[in-house]
């Protein structure tokens, strides 16, 4: 069984695309930084999950969805690879959300917010994985391969 649970917090909004075509799907991407439960030296740790979703999950995470968040998401783990322009293979793993919702209040997020001004977003912790924007670059000629289109 590949079944995820998690929650934690957005560490920025939600970033969506629209596949192309003439039935556009939204799709999203967005990071967790979900907390660690044991601590070494009393020191904050968390670990930043990349997450998916498609359709009317991905249109509902741009509409309502921003940094600081906190949510809870299941789904299941998906892992991939591509082979980036410079011919290295990159290896890929990321949540595909089958069920997200808010995990607080809309005072507490409000609290919350009040009290941790936006920052720069952290990145990503695997290099070549994601570019800039979090997406990655799928190379010319591997449409074949993807499961839509």
């Amino acid at each position: 069984m590949n079944k995820v649970i998690l929650m934690g917090r957005l560490t920025r909004d939600p970033e969506v695309r629209y596949s192309a075509g003439e039935n556009a799907l939204a799709i999203a991407r967005y990071t967790l930084a979900v907390d660690r439960r044991f601590r070494r030296d009393g020191e904050a740790s968390a670990d930043f999950i990349s997450c998916v979703c498609f359709g009317r999950s991905a249109e509902f995470a741009e509409k309502y969805f921003r940094q600081g968040l906190k949510i809870a998401v299941t789904g299941r783990i998906q892992t991939g690879s591509y082979t980036n322009r410079d011919g290295q293979k990159v290896y890929t793993t990321e949540v595909v959300v089958e069920d997200q919702e808010f995990a607080e209040s809309k005072a507490a997020s409000d609290n919350y917010a009040a009290s941790h001004p936006q920052t720069t977003a952290p990145s990503m912790p695997e290099p070549g994985m994601a570019s800039a924007d979090g997406f990655m670059n799928i190379p010319d000629g591997i449409d074949e391969e993807l499961p839509f289109n």
